[in-house]
């Protein structure tokens, strides 16, 4: 019986995944690395399907595709691998470490990071049960823990591809950007050719790390790049159309971002569109994508894979319903202390008038060291409305000075302060 539900269950994967590989015209050789993963455990299952490592293989290669995708179904699909596997092998330690992939990818940082705890307790050499308990604080704002984990995966094995790009990102938050970069160039130069998804996002975050401390023209090469390699790239296509944003090339933007959109039709990325169009001087479509945004976000509000932090914006800037921005910031707040959701709390804060608590959540925030125009205007917005003009000044000097996204509109609440101040 167990030989027929496995056979069974191998027949139903590899026809969902060649039905939706024929959906997308895409050849068996024109598949991305995970794809060909998924199909090569598929076969391994088909082949043995008594065997728990087959389904150990598929579901790393589902969470991989849903990566790649940003297609959380693939997700569900690699539950449904790792269920069996530990069916088959209960306990078995490879398996449990795909779950925590999962809990990740699906945004249940709190459970992930349970997970890895448990895990690192068994096995206390392993180095990606260290690259998971990173994921899990960094998410959740517990960073020196993150930095701790991160540590160990390069203590254990110097130099490796996950350590890198982990201790990248907890620069950047650190406040050091050309450090991050560093990192992920030689991340970039360790990993393969072939491994076209896992370059592009290297290529990706490098270009973001560009693109935040106002070098344009790198950030743009480098997206490009990334889209050469993977054509299409939901995060490229997104960060690219930031780029035409600081251009002001609004039309570009609206399109960058309706194909980003139309790949991955999440509320997130519903929002930069909304925000594109917008700029573009789209109006009534502004209009009605941020009213189906709006509707989206409230129907994942109550999971841990949301859009919240973009639902506090929108009730703060767009909807001007301030109770109801502080509401759902209080709802994030509750279970993650992360730089940018203590950003959005404390903006929904500000515009509630409660400006002593938003200066300490967003000073707070940049303690850690993070650079990020958004957060520096923020703060200068904040300590102006307490009475701070020279912290307000040096927040907003930060922010003007990095010449990126929120960078403009910093500039035009610093210029008012200086008159402000040169006629008083």
């Amino acid at each position: 019986m167990k030989r027929i539900i496995s056979l069974l269950y191998v027949m139903m994967t590899v026809a969902t995944f060649a039905a939706a590989q024929s959906i997308n015209g895409v050849a068996s050789t024109d598949l991305s690395p995970a794809a060909q993963s998924v199909a090569e455990a598929s076969k391994a299952i088909a082949e043995k399907p008594t065997q728990y490592t087959g389904y150990n293989l598929l579901a790393t290669a589902l969470v991989r595709r849903a990566r790649e995708t940003s297609d959380v179904t693939f997700y569900a699909q690699a539950e449904d691998a790792v269920r069996k596997s530990v069916e088959i092998a209960p306990k078995n330690f490879e398996a449990e470490k795909i779950q925590v992939s999962i809990l990740l990818g699906e945004h249940d940082y709190p459970a992930a990071l349970e997970a890895a705890k448990a895990l690192n307790k068994r096995v206390p050499d392993d180095v990606m049960v260290y690259g998971l308990l990173t994921d899990a604080n960094g998410e959740l704002g517990n960073y020196k823990d993150a930095e701790i984990a991160a540590q160990w995966m390069l203590n254990l094995r110097p130099g490796n591809l996950p350590a890198l790009t982990r201790a990248a990102h907890l620069r950047d938050l650190f406040g050091d950007t050309e450090g991050a970069y560093e990192l992920m160039e030689m991340a970039y130069q360790s990993t393969p050719p072939t491994e076209t998804a896992e370059r592009a996002s290297i290529l990706t975050q490098m270009g973001h790390l560009r693109l935040s401390s106002g070098s344009t023209d790198a950030a743009e090469k480098l997206f490009q790049q990334a889209l050469t390699s993977y054509p299409d790239y939901p995060s490229a296509l997104g960060n690219l159309a930031q780029v035409r944003i600081t251009q002001k090339r609004y039309t570009e933007a609206v399109v960058l971002s309706q194909q980003r959109y139309q790949s991955v039709p999440s509320a997130g990325n519903l929002y930069a569109l909304a925000e594109a169009l917008q700029l573009a001087g789209r109006d009534t479509e502004a209009t009605q994508a941020f009213a189906e945004f709006a509707t989206k976000s409230l129907a994942e509000s109550v999971h841990k894979d949301n859009s919240n932090r973009e639902l506090v914006y929108y009730y703060a800037d767009q909807a001007h319903q301030p109770a109801k921005a502080l509401g759902v910031a209080k709802q994030e707040y509750a279970w993650r202390h992360d730089v940018y959701t203590l950003d959005a709390y404390a903006w929904a804060l500000h515009i509630n008038g409660q400006d002593a608590e938003a200066r300490k959540q967003i000073e707070t925030a940049l303690a850690v060291g993070i650079r990020d125009s958004t957060i520096f205007a923020h703060a200068g917005e904040i300590a102006l409305k307490l009475g701070d003009r020279a912290a307000a000044r040096t927040y907003l000097q930060e922010a003007v000075s990095l010449h990126a996204i929120e960078s403009e509109h910093a500039q035009l609440i610093l210029a008012r302060v200086s008159a402000a101040g040169a006629q008083r």
